[in-house]
């Protein structure tokens, strides 16, 4: 199939572009650079351009006879997007609307989205299934909610075969540890913590230590880069015969986040200083994902289930590129 990737140029993008190409397919990546990497899209068909850009993607969607689009240029901090709503609201909202403006245009129907455990909020319970409670927090968690409902709403009309996929902590290195993680600024706890065993960075904070968890600190899923593509891979098969699909997607294992700093030392071999700090606004104590549900009926299933090969992989890639995609 030839598929167009929205955002093919950053971390979860580039890695599904790479996956695309080895399982014969042809990519097609349709990215502005603000937050991507060129020196990250290793294969495939590359295009600027801006989501907003209506006959931009028309164009593009009927010139490269494009069968499915995998959307994921998101702002994802949602830190930022408490402070900057607008930013938020105009890229992941405004801007995917555009986007399947331009497919029902085109003729496209075919749409993969690239949603977050961030519309669950603060679960009542864990694990989160798909029939949680959506209370998003913050307006970044809201944006993907809205996206959803309108591709659902785009759907009903029949103008739309969608599957959104609830990620967890996407993590790990892809591409046989060649596709890394490198955003600016870094807000995600296992390259945070290889930052401060590389000495990048002289310590690593640890947000709350009197959770009501086993070693008082937050406990996350989180699901390999690889697994969560090849997720997407099934998806795109199952809409063959189905014209909405939502997954959660993680390994269904949690881990705090002192067990995370604790297993990159002992991945690296390097001890770094920890520093405690109260807790932070909205942080949940506990968010782990049942999958169950991508199993049953996509048939999918995590092949990295071990912390600590997850965290090699990211070892590996942060050291043979110490700056990053240094443009």
């Amino acid at each position: 199939m030839r598929i167009l990737i929205a955002g093919g140029a950053g971390y979860i993008g580039s890695n599904m572009t790479a996956m695309l190409a080895d399982e014969g397919h042809e990519p097609v990546v349709f990215d502005n650079i603000s937050k991507g990497h060129k020196q990250a899209v290793v294969c495939g068909d590359f295009i600027e351009g801006d989501l907003g850009n209506f006959n931009l993607l028309v164009q593009t969607l009927k010139d490269r006879e494009i069968d499915v689009v995998m959307h994921f240029a998101a702002f994802i901090e949602a830190g930022e997007s408490v402070t900057n709503p607008l930013k938020y609201y105009r890229n992941n909202v405004s801007n995917t609307q555009v986007l399947l403006s331009a497919m029902e245009e085109a003729g496209v129907s075919k749409f993969v989205f690239s949603s977050s455990a961030a519309v669950y909020g603060i679960p009542d319970k864990s694990p989160i299934t798909e029939q949680s409670a959506k209370n998003p927090i913050n307006p970044y968690g809201e944006t993907k909610l809205a996206v959803e409902r309108m591709c659902h709403h785009q759907a009903t009309a029949g103008k739309l075969h969608f599957s959104a996929l609830r990620y967890f902590n996407a993590c790990g290195a892809g591409h046989n540890s060649t596709l890394g993680e490198d955003h600016r600024p870094e807000s995600h706890l296992i390259p945070l913590a290889i930052f401060a065993a590389m000495g990048r960075s002289e310590s690593i904070k640890i947000f709350g230590t009197d959770y009501p968890t086993s070693d008082g600190t937050c406990v996350r899923d989180y699901i390999h880069i690889e697994d969560l593509c090849r997720a997407h891979l099934l998806a795109i098969e199952k809409l063959e015969k189905q014209n909405e699909l939502v997954y959660n997607l993680g390994n269904g294992k949690g881990y705090s986040v002192r067990e995370v700093i604790d297993t990159v030392k002992k991945v690296s071999s390097k001890n770094f200083k920890v520093i405690e700090t109260p807790r932070r606004p909205g942080d949940p104590p506990t968010l782990v994902c049942d999958a169950t549900k991508a199993k049953q009926e996509l048939g999918w299933q995590p092949k990295w289930t071990s912390l600590e090969k997850i965290v090699d992989s990211a070892w590996q890639w942060h050291v043979k590129n110490p700056d990053g995609y240094a443009e």
